[in-house]
């Protein structure tokens, strides 16, 4: 397979039998073509290629990412905006690690190479301001770190949706930089766009998450142990009410789902341990198990991401993600 698909990125053309070494299309991928696959190909490597060192791929993994999941995503994207006479709004959900701003990036830069102007959003970009956020937090003091439901400004966001969605122009991307005040975080110079978007790829942690029936908290998982655990993870269910418009206009999921939402702890001590070799300041272990815990005892993957999963209302593709980061299943 992997010779063949260097053929392909060469340039090269490939025979019938060449061509039965390609992996068939997954379910997902039914209404793509495999000479539409085929044909953009050469033009998707050279784009994508030169993330190679970014994202810490060998060229073989690169080719097979790019056959089994990006391309197909960047094609399934297209045809969604080929059918809609509005620019479109796709969502991308994955916990800490799942390497959601990556895909993201992808498939940005594959779907400019195609002739669509695309951007990006990270539900990061709608933080509430530092000082907001200071307040909210005196409010609740369990608000301690940005990132659970309530620390974002939810009608900035639909305001944003809805004149991409029009076509307005210019228009203001929101931005938000986590360097800011010493590293708690705040607003910066929103992004100018002057030209009609396409499409808008916008990404997050509990993005098109929705609110869970209160009883799944009366036995609830790891590490919601104490009473006050649990009225945090029912307060954060509650809040995520509000964030309902932003994903009624989601045009549609891509779901990245570790094996284990566990892995997500295993990856963010990794990285910090590589900031740390590199000289930058990183947390310790403990750090790190108290931080991602935090986010478990909010919005617990188990209680929220799995039912999204297995009611696939909305959902467009789930890749599953093993410890080392790699897709190994797509449906």
């Amino acid at each position: 397979m992997i010779s063949t698909l260097r053929q392909l990125a060469d340039g090269k053309a490939l025979t019938l039998e060449d061509q039965k070494t390609l992996p068939q299309n997954h379910h997902w991928e039914k209404n793509i073509s495999l000479d539409r696959k085929i044909h953009y190909f050469p033009l998707a490597y050279q784009t994508v290629s030169p993330f190679r060192s970014n994202i810490g791929l060998e060229d073989d993994q690169i080719l097979k990412l790019l056959w089994q999941l990006w391309l197909p995503l960047a094609l399934m994207i297209i045809d969604k905006k080929q059918a809609s006479s509005s620019p479109i709004i796709q969502g991308i959900l994955g916990l800490q690690g799942t390497g959601k701003t990556t895909l993201a990036t992808i498939l940005r830069s594959l779907l400019k190479a195609l002739g669509y102007h695309t951007v990006n959003v990270s539900i990061d970009d709608l933080y509430k301001t530092y000082r907001e956020r200071q307040q909210l937090q005196q409010q609740d003091p369990r608000l301690i770190w940005r990132g659970p439901p309530g620390t974002h400004d939810v009608a900035l966001g639909v305001e944003l949706l809805d004149q991409i969605r029009e076509g307005k122009t210019p228009i203001a991307i929101p931005r938000f930089d986590k360097s800011a005040v010493g590293g708690r975080g705040d607003r910066a110079n929103p992004e100018m766009i002057h030209s009609p978007i396409d499409i808008l790829l916008f990404e997050g942690w509990f993005l098109g998450v929705q609110p869970v029936s209160e009883t799944a908290f009366e036995s609830p998982p790891e590490p919601i142990r104490t009473e006050q655990d649990r009225q945090f993870a029912i307060d954060n269910n509650r809040r995520l009410s509000d964030y309902l418009p932003l994903w009624e206009r989601l045009d549609g999921l891509i779901i990245l789902a570790p094996q284990d939402y566990r892995f997500s702890k295993q990856w963010r001590r990794e990285a910090e341990q590589k900031m740390i070799a590199q000289g930058k300041s990183g947390m310790s272990e403990q750090e790190v198990n108290q931080f991602v815990e935090y986010f478990w005892r909010s919005l617990h993957p188990e209680l929220f991401i799995s039912p999204l999963i297995n009611h696939k209302q909305g959902v467009d593709v789930v890749v599953e993600i093993d410890a080392n980061h790699v897709p190994i299943q797509i449906y």
